[in-house]
């Protein structure tokens, strides 16, 4: 995990997903997106799971469970980019 911008206003986060890797299941305080760098992974936010792959948005809602997993055999690479900038602490699940 490497923060890239960080102001009052927004945080952007570049995040490297080995294969096999995953984040903790854990929620925000603030609307957050995900843009996909490279490869291929699985989103999960709420009850629902999407594959993700190179140069997609996802849209992550405050207060709502969500992770992101890689399941394949490349890395996976995206942004996270939450708006506005976020002041408590995530919640993990």
């Amino acid at each position: 995990m490497k923060k890239l911008y960080d102001t009052e206003h927004a945080q952007v986060t570049h995040i490297e997903l080995k294969p096999g890797e995953s984040l903790k299941k854990h929620s925000t305080p603030v609307d957050a997106f995900f843009y996909v760098l490279e490869g291929e992974g699985i989103v999960e936010i709420g009850g629902e799971q999407e594959n993700a792959s190179k140069d997609m948005i996802i849209e992550s809602p405050a207060k709502i469970s969500h992770r992101l997993m890689n399941e394949s055999d490349s890395t996976f690479r995206f942004l996270v980019v939450k708006v506005p900038r976020q002041t408590e602490q995530t919640r993990l699940l």
